[in-house]
């Protein structure tokens, strides 16, 4: 992006601004200009912006700082009224708009682009759904990277090939280097990133096997998913992790539950339901027992794409870039 114009306002990219929080890297400086005053924004640019990967694009732009401006192919009436909302710039090619600014106060929505490009899916392996399981992993762990790749496929649920082309990927993208004889993950923030985006458009759609209704949601705790051979996910594991929120959904990994743990909770199908059922695709231990990986917990909060999800995200994402450094 290098400049751009609609309905009287105008943008112009001025460099690459620094990281800001949590090592976060930015991917522009953007000087708007309208009715002769201007703006300056920190900008985080997204395509494919979805209602599943809002609460992601959210994040990243809080991580820009007070600047930050949210760029998109396009913005569907329904985000543009969740971003401005929760007080998001944001500005789209299609000429939706929210700019706050001091200088002039800019509100648009429903315009149509007037031809939605079809997205293309990034080339290579490690972004496809048996990558991201790998990923996944190495985000959980990252000294498994130098695991035999017979260990980290079977940790990963992934076949054994799948391994070598995911791990020959990671340097040309910048996500691993090999020092003497020792690999180790790089930008692990980054990695982070583009895992959960990748994952909640690919791998995420092809877990989910079940929703259901109920009426009260205090029950779920890891103690009960353990009981029954579930992990908790989501808000409820995030609260419990955290005691920030309370939840109004539960996200569970495993098989289906038998018929006494339905009854036991009055669990009735239903396709819009506060309670869902996610397939395990992972083969390692987690900690603390009955609760899935935070970095899953984290995936599940950006899926909601709101304000309160988005801030329980936070004070996990401190804790996984920690273990990621």
């Amino acid at each position: 992006m290098q400049a751009g114009q609609a309905w009287g306002l105008a943008w112009t990219e001025t460099g690459t601004p620094p990281a800001t929080r949590g090592n976060h890297h930015p991917d522009a400086w953007l000087q708007v200009q309208y009715g002769g005053r201007t703006a300056d924004y920190v900008a985080e640019i997204k395509t494919r912006l979805r209602p599943a990967n809002l609460g992601l694009a959210i994040h990243q732009v809080g991580q820009c700082g007070p600047r930050g401006l949210l760029v998109a192919d396009y913005v569907t009436p329904p985000m543009a009224e969740e971003l401005q909302r929760q007080g998001v710039p944001f500005i789209d090619t299609a000429g939706n708009a929210y700019l706050p600014a001091p200088a002039f106060l800019i509100w648009v929505k429903g315009q149509r682009p007037a031809a939605e490009a079809e997205a293309q899916k990034p080339g290579g392996r490690a972004f496809t759904a048996a990558g991201l399981q790998v990923l996944f992993a190495l985000l959980c762990e990252p000294a498994w990277i130098e695991l035999p790749y017979r260990e980290l496929a079977a940790r990963a649920g992934v076949a054994h090939g799948t391994i070598g082309g995911v791990l020959a990927e990671l340097p040309a993208l910048g996500f691993a280097i090999t020092v003497g004889k020792r690999r180790r993950l790089t930008h692990g923030d980054a990695l982070l990133q583009q895992w959960i985006d990748a994952y909640i458009r690919t791998l995420r759609p092809k877990l989910v096997r079940q929703r259901y209704r109920a009426q009260a949601l205090t029950w779920a705790t890891a103690d009960d998913a353990q009981a029954h051979q579930l992990l908790l996910g989501g808000e409820a594991a995030a609260a419990q992790l955290t005691g920030y929120l309370r939840p109004q959904t539960v996200t569970f990994y495993g098989e289906k539950p038998d018929a006494r743990f339905l009854a036991e909770h009055r669990l009735l199908p239903d396709p819009d339901g506060n309670v869902e059922l996610l397939g395990r695709f992972w083969n390692f231990p987690t900690e603390p027992a009955g609760l899935a990986p935070d970095v899953l917990i984290y995936a599940d909060l950006m899926t909601l794409g709101d304000a309160r999800a988005t801030e329980t995200a936070n004070l996990l994402h401190e804790r996984i870039i920690d273990r990621l450094k």
